[in-house]
């Protein structure tokens, strides 16, 4: 460890790899609500959140276990689940007012492509101004989920690897191959239920 009178200690969630300091002061200081997108292992949380004071305060949120409500099968934390998952928390918080926020992706690598970028789409599908270079998008064949119905395809022969693989959705009663077409029913059932409550 670093000694001398001129050392500082670094803030407790930047020495635990939680927080880069300087990332969200930049974000705090645009004055707009933040789209926090997290993807674990198993789930995708999304929040909108604005800074205060006394500490962040949470406008609206979604959880993609909340995607079952509306019929999601498949895995909560892939490319279609962030995407749904997003498009549900920026409906919600169209139906508050909310028009524009800046994304959040907190210590995630920003490698074009990638599904948390997912979100941004999402936002604005949802009617979110969210500012970004299209480039970074993934694009739609993965957002809605062709990528995984073709490789579901391409190891089916193999019953095992099969099954190991999307246990996920097997389990939830959905083959994988199915997922594009899943997904488009989802989604549109997140548009009418909640879209067309915010229209």
């Amino acid at each position: 460890m670093a000694r001398g009178p001129r050392y500082r200690v670094k803030f407790r969630r930047r020495r635990e790899g939680k927080t880069n300091y300087r990332k969200r002061k930049g974000m705090i200081l645009s004055r707009f609500p933040r789209l926090v997108v997290r993807v674990t292992n198993k789930h995708t949380i999304v929040q909108l959140v604005k800074a205060r004071v006394e500490g962040d305060r949470t406008l609206v949120s979604a959880h993609s276990n909340s995607l079952r409500l509306f019929g999601w099968r498949g895995c909560c934390a892939n490319t279609p689940a962030v995407y749904l998952t997003t498009l549900l928390a920026c409906l919600k918080a169209k139906r508050k007012g909310i028009r524009e926020a800046i994304l959040d992706i907190g210590l995630s690598s920003p490698t074009p492509g990638a599904k948390v970028f997912a979100s941004l789409k999402a936002a604005t599908d949802a009617g979110i101004n969210v500012p970004h270079n299209g480039k970074i998008l993934p694009p739609d064949d993965r957002i809605s989920g062709e990528h995984i119905a073709r490789y579901a395809q391409l190891i089916a022969s193999d019953a095992e690897v099969y099954r190991r693989r999307f246990s996920r959705h097997l389990e939830h009663g959905l083959r994988p191959e199915d997922l594009p077409r899943h997904f488009m029913e989802v989604r549109e059932r997140i548009l009418e239920d909640v879209g067309g409550a915010s229209a």
